[in-house]
């Protein structure tokens, strides 16, 4: 009997890893070996169980998908990735390919896409939307982004702060999920406020609520 094809499982929410199990379950030769919603869990299962691809979200429980999928790469585990997410791929599929997945598919696609995203994945390929795909295509061939909005010019951390910002963390609080200083945090926020063209940390707060909320708006979960 061939081995299964092992699938880690890096998500925040419960009921999510439990649809994953069960849709990957299904496949005769998928197996999800284990799951976690947090990204140094990720990294120390990935060292134990050896999955041969670790599904992420962007938003995990403690750390970052972005940054999970960089210190995968960092380690050099042989491993592939693929991102499944319910935020806009629009702001986060270039990013997550740039740090080393092989795909990025959101949450509010058919199941089907999802295994093909799977296996498109394993064998190697690049796994994104017909919209992502035409976008990149163009910032190519131009050789450059062009007239993009303000937030995509904030770096990975960056955004991850601004998101967090939004969902109601405070300083103290970004610091404590993202495993970093106090004063790491202020030095993020006073970058993102110099990039956003904002003067003050209510500005900044203000800002990233309003972000926040019209991400949300936007998802289809």
């Amino acid at each position: 009997m061939a081995q299964k094809i092992k699938i880690l499982l890096v998500d925040d929410h419960p009921l999510v890893r439990e649809w994953l199990t069960n849709l990957i379950n299904q496949q005769p030769d998928f197996q999800v070996c284990d799951e976690t919603g947090d990204a140094a869990d990720a990294l120390r299962l990935i060292a134990i169980v050896k999955p041969d691809i670790a599904i992420v979200d962007i938003s995990l429980a403690r750390g970052s998908g972005i940054e999970l999928i960089k210190d995968i790469k960092a380690s050099q585990f042989d491993v592939a990735v693929l991102v499944l997410s319910m935020h806009d791929e629009m702001l986060y599929a270039e990013r997550a390919l740039r740090a080393g997945a092989g795909g990025y598919i959101m949450k509010s696609e058919a199941t089907k896409k999802v295994v093909q995203a799977i296996r498109r994945v394993l064998d190697g390929e690049i796994y994104v939307s017909e919209k992502i795909t035409a976008l990149l295509a163009q910032k190519f061939l131009a050789g450059k982004s062009g007239h993009a909005a303000p937030i995509t010019q904030l770096s990975d951390r960056e955004l991850e702060v601004f998101q967090l910002l939004g969902r109601g963390y405070n300083t103290r609080q970004i610091a404590d999920h993202l495993r970093v200083g106090f004063k790491t945090i202020q030095g993020y926020s006073a970058r993102i406020k110099v990039k956003l063209n904002l003067t003050t940390a209510t500005e900044l707060l203000r800002e990233a609520v309003r972000w926040h909320e019209e991400e949300n708006s936007g998802r289809r979960v």
